[in-house]
C-alpha cells in the first residue's frame, strides 16, 4: 500500500535516522517550514502545501497548493485532509512534534482523526513514535526502552496488555489519571496492547 508522508517544521536532530524509515515509493507532502528539512531528508517532494508565513515558496517544478494565511486549519492538518481526499489509507508525520506545545498537541490529534476515518497514522520523531490503538491489538518490539499508554480522549476501558513488566487486564485509563507511563517490555518478547472501549496514544521510546 503505497503511503503518504506529511512533513512539518519542527526540528528534525537525526536525520539519518528518519531517511531510514522513508521509502521509495511514499507520496511525500512538505508544509511550509517543513521545506527546510528538504536536503536533509534527501526526499523529493510530491505536493507542497502551505500559507508561506515561516517559509518561502521555492517555486520548484512540483504541484504547490498555496494556502491563506488566515484559516481554520494548519497546514499540517490541510495536508492531511488533502491527502484522505487523494485516497491514501497509511500515513507517516515526521516534523510534527517539537517545541511549540500548541502544534505538537494539535498534530497528536491528527492520529485520532485518522483513525476515526479508518486508517492508520504514525508520528516518529528522533526519540519516539506514536500511534492510536483502538479497534486492534498493537505490538511492540523489544528493541524498544519504554513505552506509554496515555488517554488522550474520553474513557479508555478493557484494556489489557500481555508480554510485558506491568501486564493489564481488563483495566481502565481515564484522562484524569494517567497510569500507564513507562512500561517494558520483557526482554526476548513482544508486548501485545488492546483496548476494547475507547481509543489509547502508545508512545514506544526508542
Amino acid at each position: 500500500m503505497k503511503r503518504c508522508v506529511i512533513v512539518g517544521g519542527a526540528d528534525i536532530g537525526n536525520y539519518g535516522f528518519i531517511r531510514r524509515t522513508l521509502r521509495a515509493d511514499d507520496y511525500v507532502i512538505f508544509c511550509d517550514s517543513g521545506l527546510k528539512h528538504l536536503e536533509g531528508l534527501q526526499a523529493r517532494p510530491s505536493l507542497i502545501v502551505g500559507d508561506f508565513d515561516s517559509h518561502e515558496n521555492p517555486h520548484l517544478d512540483v504541484e504547490t497548493i498555496v494556502l491563506p494565511c488566515e484559516k481554520d486549519d494548519t497546514d499540517t492538518v490541510y495536508a492531511v485532509k488533502e491527502a484522505v481526499k487523494r485516497g491514501f489509507d497509511d500515513f507517516l508525520l515526521i516534523g510534527v512534534v517539537g517545541a511549540r506545545l500548541d502544534h505538537t498537541l494539535g498534530n497528536v490529534s491528527i492520529l485520532l482523526y485518522l483513525d476515526s476515518l479508518g486508517k492508520h497514522g504514525r508520528i516518529i520523531d528522533d526519540y519516539s513514535e506514536m500511534e492510536i490503538v483502538s479497534d486492534k491489538p498493537v505490538s511492540v518490539c523489544d528493541r524498544y526502552a519504554f513505552f506509554s499508554l496515555l488517554n488522550i480522549t474520553g474513557c479508555a476501558k478493557g484494556i489489557t496488555i500481555t508480554g510485558a513488566k506491568y501486564p493489564l487486564d481488563g483495566g481502565e485509563i481515564t484522562c484524569e489519571y494517567q497510569y500507564g507511563i513507562s512500561n517494558e517490555v520483557l526482554p526476548g518478547e513482544t508486548a501485545t496492547v488492546s483496548v476494547k472501549h475507547g481509543k489509547l496514544l502508545l508512545i514506544k521510546t526508542r
